[in-house]
């Protein structure tokens, strides 16, 4: 009997510890445009479209934070929540699916991203996009043609840019890190190579007007957005190069002169990618790059 007591408190404790993680999240509002929202608290940044035709949302963050973030909404519309779109499956923009779902959100995504999560025990059963595409989509909602375009093997397998043609607003999700070292899930479908042509896909579908919702950090301009680009570029060109001369992932990970230009191995100590992880990540990219070209 202690042991099941035991075992029941350690289960209260981590459960208590996952719900107070969120407790001092604030959900803050941007105006991007007349009509168009970012929302920022714990994980990716939320798009918002408001007008006659209902809330566009894009992303959601933690399931914890749905109620807060409702209520960030409800400040800028009255309206519930129409369309509800994943840029990829990560919990830190889909983890409130079911329960937008529940409020009527209906899910849209990538072919990928219901694939993704339908594999997961915990998201399988409620919140799965219910609108999928494999490449393009559109919407017409609040008075712009929303265009939604898949880029392969960036992020993850199911990367998705939203683009609202009228107000000029990109949201790139988590192919674009402002100011900070990427993510790049090479473990599900993720690339180097996929992240720089996500990049140089998004730069094409811009101007020097355009107002950018990366996934991560403050909103950018389109000269941030060819900033990451060319970091990346010279990242991967510098660290290929190395691979190829048979330069070993330890030393690569350890070389912090490819990446100090952009970010000293300091400044990104705490961060969630570190100059080291971030060189190792790419190395690793590289290498499954490299055999697929062998094959």
């Amino acid at each position: 009997m202690k042991y099941l007591t035991l075992s029941l408190a350690l289960l209260l404790t981590t459960i208590s510890a996952a719900q107070g993680r969120f407790d001092n999240v604030e959900i803050t509002v941007k105006e991007v445009s007349d009509h168009i929202y970012m929302l920022q608290g714990a994980g990716g940044n939320i798009g918002i479209s408001t007008g006659e035709d209902g809330v566009f949302m894009i992303d959601d963050q933690f399931a914890p934070l749905s109620d807060k973030i409702t209520a960030a909404i409800k400040t800028i519309s009255p309206q519930p929540v129409k369309f509800l779109v994943n840029t990829h499956f990560h919990g830190d923009h889909s983890g409130g699916n079911a329960n937008f779902e529940a409020a009527g959100a209906m899910i849209v995504a990538h072919d990928n991203v219901r694939k993704r999560l339908s594999e997961n025990a915990k998201t399988a059963n409620a919140g799965l996009p219910v609108i999928t595409f494999s490449e393009d989509a559109t919407f017409y909602q609040n008075g712009d043609d929303v265009f939604l375009t898949h880029v392969h093997n960036a992020h993850t397998d199911g990367d998705a840019l939203v683009y609202f043609a009228q107000s000029n607003v990109l949201h790139t999700g988590d192919t674009f890190f402002n100011g900070r070292f990427p993510f790049i899930d090479i473990n599900r479908g993720g690339s180097i190579a996929g992240d720089i042509a996500a990049a140089k896909k998004g730069l094409m579908l811009i101007n020097d007007e355009t107002k950018i919702i990366p996934g991560h950090g403050a909103l950018a301009t389109k000269a941030d957005y060819q900033k990451y680009h060319d970091m990346l570029v010279t990242v991967y060109t510098e660290v290929k190069k190395a691979a190829q001369n048979n330069v070993s992932l330890e030393e690569v990970t350890a070389m912090e002169s490819i990446t100090s230009s952009f970010f000293t191995d300091a400044e990104t100590a705490k961060d969630f990618i570190s100059g080291p992880k971030f060189r190792s990540t790419v190395y690793k990219s590289i290498l499954q790059e490299l055999e697929t070209n062998e094959n």
